[in-house]
């Protein structure tokens, strides 16, 4: 099950661009699944979920968007920042 292996790189990315410090702020992760990326979206769903509900994440949701071509990437992260809404 080879979307394990993706799920954990998408964790990677999100701690590269957040930082070790900031994982438990992350809300949701945003990545686009393409039909033909050799990637099974409900698999990944999974996989991410159960990395996903661990420290330092502390219950981010995945979101995946599906699209016609074979693209697989991290489309946005959402930060909660605790600072009150404008």
């Amino acid at each position: 099950m080879h979307e394990m292996s993706v799920a954990m790189e998408i964790c990677r990315i999100a701690e590269d661009q957040v930082g070790l410090d900031a994982l438990c702020h992350v809300r949701e992760i945003g990545v686009v699944v393409g039909r033909t990326s050799g990637v099974e979206p409900e698999s990944l769903r999974f996989c991410l979920e159960a990395l996903l509900a661990n420290e330092p994440f502390r219950g981010a949701r995945p979101t995946l968007e599906l699209t016609s071509g074979d693209d697989l990437r991290v489309h946005y992260l959402e930060i909660d920042d605790d600072r009150p809404p404008h």
